[in-house]
């Protein structure tokens, strides 16, 4: 089992990412429980990244449910059709928010939180899950975010089993 990550400190986020990719799916592929699985990312993410808040939230019983995170208290429960979280589920595609404030139905978990950056997961061709990024800057995430985060996205939908 790895007990640490390596990562250029310096380097810009599309390296990070790609230097973390490799070692997220050997640290969840040898797993079978997703919430072992999900709490080693969500820490990966917040070692290497430093963000605000970041987790994710599982799809059941018809509706966003808190999975594991990295960072102050958060939300619950989410309905599919609210918020950040809601709308990348129901769309089925990553959403980047540069201000909270100005997206519709934004959920204020932390009024902290300034932008915003949500990855489904899919499982079996369905959303499973979300990973939730959440900066306490504005305009943080880019696509090298989106490329990255989805990269990651699509080991955990490898890899974990959801219900």
């Amino acid at each position: 089992m790895a007990e640490s990550i390596a990562f250029s400190k310096s380097a810009d986020r599309a390296t990070i990412y790609a230097e973390l990719a490799p070692q997220i799916e050997a640290l969840i592929s040898g797993e079978t429980d997703l919430i072992a699985n999900l709490a080693n990312v969500a820490a990966v993410l917040n070692e290497a990244f430093g963000f605000f808040w970041v987790g994710f939230y599982i799809a059941k019983d018809g509706e966003l449910v808190l999975g594991p995170f990295q960072g102050p208290l958060a939300c619950t429960r989410i309905a599919f059709d609210s918020g950040v979280c809601g709308h990348a589920y129901s769309t089925r595609e990553t959403v980047i928010v540069p201000d909270v404030e100005a997206f519709p139905g934004h959920i204020a978990c932390s009024s902290a939180a300034r932008s915003e950056i949500v990855v489904p997961i899919f499982f079996e061709d369905r959303v499973a899950a979300v990973l939730d990024v959440d900066s306490d800057r504005l305009a943080d995430f880019s696509a090298d975010d989106s490329a990255g985060l989805e990269a990651i996205a699509r080991i955990i939908g490898r890899y974990c089993r959801f219900a």
